[in-house]
This record gives C-alpha cells, structure tokens and sequence, in this order.
C-alpha cells in the first residue's frame, strides 16, 4: 500500500477517530489505526471492540491496500509535521515507513486481518436529524450519566424515538435530565436504545452546530451515526433503563422563579465550604428570599442569600450542589423554575420557555 496525502487531510482523519483508541489495550491490535487506500479514498478505523470510528480522507493513491499501523504514535507525527506539508505513506506487512520533506520514520504493523471490525448496523430503521438538534440533545442530558455504576444501564443514555419525537435521557439514580426534539423520524414502531457512555462522549465531540443532517441507523444491539466524513458504530447496553417519566414530579405545589447565572453565582460561592463527599448545601425560602449555605465536617459555614419569585411557605430543603450548578449550566436561558411538594420531595427544575428539557434532583439530608 502506498498513498500521498496533506498533513492536515490526514491530521483531520486521524483526529477524528484517535479517541477510541485506548492506551491500554487487552489485545494488541486494538492500539492501531486501521489503513485502507484505495482509488476514491483512504479510510482510517479505529476501535475498542465496543465502539468504533470510521473517517475518511482524500489521497493520491499509487498502490492499493491495507496496513495497520500504531495509532498514538502516526497521530503525534502527523501532528508534529509543518503546516501544509506533504506526506508518503508506504506500508507492508510488518512494517510502515513515512517520508515528509527530509523527515522518514518507520513504524511496526500487524497483519490488517487480525484487525477488528463491526458489523454493519441494520437499515432496517433509520432516522435523520439536524446536528445542531441532535447536539443539542446530547447536551443538555449527557452530564447525569452514571460512571462506572454496576447499574450498568445507567452508564449510558436513553434515545427514545417514536413518530413524532426523539427524548435523550440520563440518571444516575440521584438526578435525572431529559430533552426532548419534536420531529418527524417516520419511525413506524418506537424504539428505546442505551447508547454507552464512551460513544456519547465521542459523537459530543464530532457533532457540530450546523443544519446539516445527520443519520441514525438502529440495528440489532448497535446503532451506527453517519456524519459524511466519520461513521460512528457502537454496541449498545442491553438493559432495560428505569421508568424515567415516573420520577419526573407533577403534583409540586411551590415553585421559585429565578435567575439563572444569579442562582448559580450564589451556589458557586458556598461551594467552598461544602463536604467534600456529599457536596450539600441547603436552601432556604420565604418571602421571595433565597438562602443558600453550606457546612462541612471541619464545621466550615457560608451562606449567600439572593432574590426570587416566591410566595410559599418557608421551606428548608438541602441538595448536592454539583447536581444543581450540573442542571443550570446546561440551560440557555435566563430563567428558570425550580417546583417542590415539600422539604423531601425531588426538585423539578426547567429553563422559562424551553418546556422540552426537564431536570429532576433528588434531595439530601444535610
């Protein structure tokens, strides 16, 4: 195999799929990028045997082939090569040598054929989406993913589809976030799919803000995301996620209108003092006040006290304050409300005149 490609060509092919690389591997060939030139292109596969990354970039191919080659190490060349260069790229079996102006290296390979790959996810159903829709989605619900829970379908995030809207939603057992995108998926019969926390993370990272479209393929225990110059395929979690719509209060009978970046100046300000493991901080309400505090075991206090739109009773209720600035930074707007029952129910909260995205914060003895 033999191709001539620019630095930034296949800088931007490497970078896309080097995040699936893992630096500790169970098998060695999973530290390598997978190579394949061909006439109309060359693709560039990387893979965890859970998730994998497919970018493609455009070269001058004079042999036709494939090759493997060490993916973290083709990537930090790459990378440190002058802008605008140019670069050959002539592989065989074992080994792989790369030319750039008076630069020449030579890096080990594995035979392409030990090389993993999956299989192609169903088209069976398929839907398209804006990007920015799509991101979007992702955004405002990926940080309530569990990590590492042996709840393990809690370490990913719900796609719900049916006809007429796609809903992402995350928990982690103490915090819940949902979004919801109003749209045609001609989806004939709904679908709920885990997609992991790793393939989230990745497809975060490659979606961009543009209209464009992107398409997601549910197959057999995979979905596969096309994004034009990248393919995402990752197995999903089988597991049967939690009733989400049951957690989500809908008798609360108090409710605080306020400022979001004020709110979240207010909690960031306490945040000091917190305890380091439980991370409480109380709020306290009455009379369109707002008093936030917090104490921790070396009985370190702070309190702030802001004002808000409220005219229940007084009420003293304590939550993880990560949880709350987590639910605030992923809004847009202004303001938001935040609905109680009581001192130890959930707190609702969702951003004034985006009704599509809800938070939901369970509470904390403090």
């Amino acid at each position: 195999m033999k191709f001539e490609v620019g630095r930034n060509e296949l800088l931007n092919a490497l970078q896309s799929v080097v995040g699936v690389v893992e630096r500790r591997q169970t098998m060695p060939v999973l530290s390598n990028f997978l190579l394949d030139a061909a006439k109309d292109g060359l693709t560039v596969t990387g893979t965890d045997l859970e998730l994998e990354l497919v970018s493609r970039a455009q070269v001058k191919t004079t042999t036709a082939g494939k090759v493997t080659v060490p993916a973290r190490k083709l990537f930090d060349i790459v990378r440190s090569l002058p802008e605008g260069a140019t670069l050959t790229l002539d592989g065989g079996a074992d080994r792989v040598t790369l030319k750039s102006g008076k630069s020449r290296y030579s890096l080990s390979a594995m035979k392409p054929e030990e090389f993993p790959a999956l299989s192609a996810a169903s088209t069976g159903r398929s839907i398209k989406l804006p990007r920015k829709a799509l991101r979007e989605l992702l955004d405002r619900t990926q940080f309530a993913m569990a990590q590492q829970d042996v709840r393990y379908y809690l370490n990913g995030l719900l796609l719900h589809v049916t006809a007429k809207r796609v809903r992402a939603v995350a928990t982690d057992g103490h915090r819940l976030a949902l979004s919801e995108l109003v749209q045609d998926t001609k989806l004939k019969e709904e679908a709920q799919v885990i997609v992991p926390r790793k393939a989230v993370l990745e497809l975060l990272r490659l979606l961009d803000n543009s209209d464009d479209t992107v398409e997601l393929r549910l197959g057999e225990g995979q979905i596969q995301v096309d994004l034009d110059s990248v393919r995402l395929t990752t197995k999903l979690i089988d597991g049967r996620f939690p009733d989400y719509e049951r957690v989500i209060p809908e008798d609360s009978n108090q409710r605080i209108t306020a400022l979001r970046d004020k709110v979240r100046q207010a909690l960031a300000r306490v945040t000091p003092v917190t305890n380091d493991k439980f991370r409480g901080v109380r709020l306290q309400l009455a009379d369109n006040q707002l008093r936030v505090s917090a104490r921790n075991q070396e009985q370190d206090e702070g309190e702030d006290e802001i004002e808000v739109t409220y005219n229940g009773p007084a009420l003293e209720i304590g939550f993880n304050v990560n949880y709350l600035l987590d639910a605030l930074s992923a809004m847009q707007g202004e303001q938001f409300t935040m609905d109680f029952k009581g001192s130890d129910s959930s707190g609702l909260i969702q951003e004034v005149g985006a009704a599509h995205s809800k938070y939901v914060v369970m509470p904390m003895r403090i």
